[in-house]
């Protein structure tokens, strides 16, 4: 008898199984080696960036400006910079001894695109404070800060799209998946 024709010759079943295998090593380490992978690479050239050459040199040009380094504008810029500069060269220590790793269960993700965010927002608002001040070290200042401000927004993207994905701050997480497809003939 023939199959009707509304009807395939065959059937075909498909299975999806998809495994996820995170690795964690919960011991306390000096890692050099962490320096020359990608995310260490990327940590570093972050710290070096926000910490080093905007945050730091923003800092300089506020405290060389003389009497005018104590207003109040100066100061937000300060805290701003300081602030930026501390949290981010602590969070590279934490990242190189594998501290990050050993509190895995804390949402270092979560903390950094925050923090990210919010400094961004700050550099915002201390670069345009100083910006508009008429002072020459105070503009060189608020450009510093605006670099910053653009470093610190991509890093809190770059987070958030990190966060979004699943992946860990630091560690290993490996998805797997397998497909089996089973194709039985309809008679």
């Amino acid at each position: 008898k023939m199959a009707d024709s509304g009807f395939p010759g065959q059937h075909t079943t498909t299975t999806t199984v998809q495994t996820s295998n995170t690795t964690i090593e919960t011991t306390i380490r000096f890692d050099p080696s962490y320096i020359r992978t990608v995310p260490g690479i990327l940590k570093i050239a972050a710290v070096v960036r926000k910490m080093l050459v905007l945050s730091l040199l923003g800092f300089i040009c506020i405290e060389a400006s003389g009497v005018f380094s104590y207003h109040t504008r100066g100061s937000w810029f300060n805290f701003v910079a300081m602030t930026g500069f501390w949290f981010t060269g602590i969070l590279l220590a934490l990242y190189l001894f594998h501290i990050v790793e050993r509190f895995y269960r804390i949402p270092w993700l979560k903390i950094e695109f925050l923090f990210c965010a919010i400094w961004a927002l700050f550099y915002l608002i201390a670069s345009c404070l100083a910006v508009t001040f008429a002072v020459e070290a105070y503009i060189a200042a608020g450009v510093f800060g605006f670099l910053a401000m653009v470093v610190y927004g991509i890093d809190a993207f770059l987070k958030l799209k990190a966060i979004q994905s699943g992946q860990l701050a630091q560690g290993e997480r490996v998805i797997s998946k397998q497909t089996t497809t089973v194709m039985s003939p309809t008679y």
